[in-house]
């Protein structure tokens, strides 16, 4: 179990970003949480196998229709076994 803690720089608010990320975390068994930042930046967790963790974070940062990260910023750190994902309002 590995846990990334994630933020997204760009245009990444208002365009159903963090629908997006939760849709593509349950997908790949990952969980956590994602939030807006007041900002712009849209901050994240994520919590699973780290081969998922990172497919999950590509996906995030090159696949959305309408964002356009420019960049993203992550930190390993330690579980906390969390054992959803949800979207933090």
């Amino acid at each position: 179990m590995d846990r990334a803690h994630v933020i997204f720089v760009g245009h990444v608010q208002g365009i159903y970003f963090r629908a997006f990320v939760k849709e593509n975390a349950e997908k790949l068994g990952v969980n956590g949480w994602v939030r807006n930042l007041a900002n712009g930046d849209v901050e994240a967790v994520f919590e699973g196998e780290k081969n998922r963790i990172e497919e999950l974070i590509e996906i995030c940062r090159t696949t959305h229709p309408l964002a356009n990260v420019a960049e993203v910023k992550v930190t390993w750190e330690k579980p906390e076994n969390l054992n959803k994902f949800i979207i933090k309002h």
